[in-house]
């Protein structure tokens, strides 16, 4: 039995120590842990160790909250830094965007194990984090919270300063713990080390995991805020219902009659119709002023269309200005030729071209 539990006890600090010394080699590397498949093996390794170093220590029973710290051995004060040690590693873990939510919450409930394990033996001093809420709860305390918000403003005030005095507090014991266990490191990996100095190397040990969890769970806090904001955000804009399409317009055709009559009848009633002739065109070359047919027609009649030959009309006019020479110099004056300019002007003029005043 006692071989047994050696032989257990042995295999237990082998998975400690190597899952430690992934967690190191992890933190130490100048590699992002996003972009370096090295790293995440490593990471994954040590997960695995430490899970199995931690069903190890449940299942040999090593801690219990019935007794004192100074019941508990030397060599049995490092298996207490299971959980946290597992903690930073979970954090550490990369996956999936929608898993990162699970690694943060699994991540803090190591955190929060160890705490609690430390508070029992009191090496953790001061009131525990409380337990995640479930996202009903998490709301109605938003909820609550803001309603209280103008009456507990200058507690509100308080609680930050004593929180950032307890952060400087923790800083600076952080600190004189690292000098303190960088000095007796030195004998420990000698393997010459006293039993005091064990005891005392651990112990330190947990008190700097203890400041490490806190500040831990307090970045795992508030990403995970942020992460279910952005969720929510998400899931309200999946379900907000779209915009109905608009139903396509109906095509519209205006012919000339119809045009004119409805201007004519307007026109008649008073009505000012000048935007209505901005819009339309009533008055300007846009607004025909004749149908196709009604074009055809006329130059069917007057022989100029291309399947009819040499235009009849340039023929008869040739013929009448030969009989009458007299019409072709009356028609050379000068007023004539200004109103035939004038008559061109006005094809390729609009009513009110160069008024830029009046605009009519």
């Amino acid at each position: 039995m006692a071989a047994e539990a050696a032989e257990g006890d042995e295999r237990l600090s082998e998975l400690l120590e190597a899952g430690w010394r992934l967690l190191e080699e992890a933190e130490a590397t100048a590699e992002p842990s996003s972009g370096a498949p090295a790293v995440q093996r490593k990471v994954q390794r040590g997960i695995a160790l430490l899970e199995r170093a931690a069903r190890a220590v449940a299942a040999l029973e090593l801690f219990s909250r019935h007794e004192e710290l100074e019941e508990v051995a030397s060599a049995d004060l490092r298996f207490m830094l299971v959980p946290a040690l597992l903690g930073a590693l979970v954090l550490r873990q990369v996956g999936p965007e929608g898993r990162r939510l699970e690694h943060l919450e699994r991540a803090r409930a190591c955190f929060l194990d160890f705490l609690r394990l430390g508070h029992d033996y009191g090496l953790a001093r001061g009131a525990l984090p409380p337990e995640r809420a479930g996202p009903a709860e998490e709301e109605q305390g938003h909820e609550s919270g803001r309603r209280a918000a103008p009456a507990s403003e200058q507690a509100a005030l308080l609680a930050m300063a004593a929180s950032r005095q307890a952060k400087i507090e923790r800083y600076k014991q952080k600190k004189e713990v690292e000098k303190r266990l960088a000095s007796l490191k030195t004998f420990i990996d000698s393997g010459q080390a006293e039993e005091e100095q064990i005891r005392e190397f651990y112990l330190l040990q947990i008190t700097k995991w203890v400041s490490v969890s806190l500040e831990e769970i307090e970045s795992i806090d508030q990403e995970i805020a942020i992460l279910s904001r952005r969720d929510a955000l998400k899931q309200g804009t999946a379900t907000r219902p779209s915009r109905a399409p608009r139903p396509p317009m109906k095509p519209f055709i205006l012919t000339r009659d119809a045009a004119q009559a409805k201007y004519t009848t307007l026109t008649e009633l008073g009505v000012d119709l000048t935007v209505f002739d901005r819009v339309f065109g009533a008055g300007y070359p846009s607004l025909a002023t004749m149908s196709v047919d009604d074009w055809y027609d006329q130059h069917q009649k007057q022989g100029v269309l291309p399947d009819q030959g040499i235009s009849q009309a340039a023929t008869a006019l040739t013929e009448e200005q030969q009989k009458d020479p007299q019409d072709s110099q009356v028609e050379e004056e000068p007023s004539v030729w200004k109103a035939r300019e004038w008559d061109d002007w006005k094809d390729t003029h609009p009513r009110g071209y160069g008024n830029r005043k009046n605009m009519g």
